[in-house]
């Protein structure tokens, strides 16, 4: 049975009937391994494109497009920024990381800090960690009065819209891994030395709260996913298939922008180079 990726707007999303070990229908041990080929090579193809389409948005410098990538930690937000663009010329985009508030952000508007951030047209703009922290980490740690939190939901509703409105396109990426994936990940950083160094106790922590933040990310997903800024649910606890599907879908949105090359001056063909 096929898992649909964007969930349906306007209706509530229970992440218990996404199966974040979801492979387009193949859970065969000799399917999995043929599926892995066949889509490594049809992500090659998907990168070589994208390039091609990112140098494009770069020379027209019409449209911008945003891509939102969040999830429980270890869930391959680094990952999928090194695999998924490494072919891409990195003059063209721009990767913002959002920590936790500095205090000059803590005294404006919980959005300022987002539209700063902003990519201009012609770039390629991607959030490890979004405007979206402001209704789960505060939620998850009462941070703030749900009074507040909640109409956050509209807030950033009406600021993806004003976006999209002028020339941005919005994906963002909800990287859905099992709680039993996340402890191999965690076990894996800690035992293994060239990874040591992203290993938190903090981590430790967060997981904890594991069922709060999956309640969180469900009212996230329900509220937040519009026609304009729709969330893509992506089963992610196999690497290379959150990859693959991240690199298609915005190869595809960027098809659908379909940016072109500016004309060149006319008689360049004939100007002589002299040496």
């Amino acid at each position: 049975m096929s898992q649909p990726l964007i969930p349906p707007f306007g209706a509530p999303v229970h992440l218990r009937d996404y199966d974040p070990d979801y492979l387009d229908g193949s859970s065969k041990k000799d399917a999995k391994k043929d599926l892995k080929k066949k889509l490594a090579a049809a992500m090659e193809a998907d990168q070589q494109r994208l390039d091609m389409l990112q140098e494009a948005l770069y020379a027209e410098g019409k449209h911008a497009l945003l891509i939102v990538l969040q999830g429980m930690d270890t869930s391959g937000k680094d990952g999928t920024i090194r695999h998924v663009f490494s072919s891409v010329d990195p003059q063209g985009v721009q990767v913002t990381s959002f920590k936790v508030p500095t205090a000059d952000e803590l005294a404006r508007d919980f959005l300022w800090r987002i539209h700063r951030a902003v990519p201009p047209k012609g770039m390629i703009g991607i959030f490890n960690r979004s405007q979206y922290e402001d209704v789960l980490v505060v939620r998850v740690h009462n941070l703030v009065p749900e009074s507040i939190w909640r109409e956050r939901y509209d807030h950033i509703n009406r600021f993806e819209e004003m976006l999209h409105e002028h020339g941005t396109t919005i994906l963002k990426f909800f990287l859905h891994i099992s709680k039993a994936e996340q402890k191999k990940r965690l076990t894996e950083r800690r035992d293994t030395p060239e990874k040591q160094w992203k290993f938190s106790l903090g981590d430790l922590k967060e997981r904890a709260y594991w069922e709060d933040y999956q309640a969180a990310y469900e009212a996230v997903l329900t509220h937040c996913n519009t026609p304009y800024a729709p969330w893509h649910i992506v089963p992610a606890n196999s690497k290379w298939y959150r990859n693959y599907i991240i690199a298609r879908t915005v190869r595809e949105a960027l098809e659908r922008l379909n940016p072109q090359f500016p004309t060149p001056e006319k008689g360049i063909e004939s100007v002589e180079i002299l040496d």
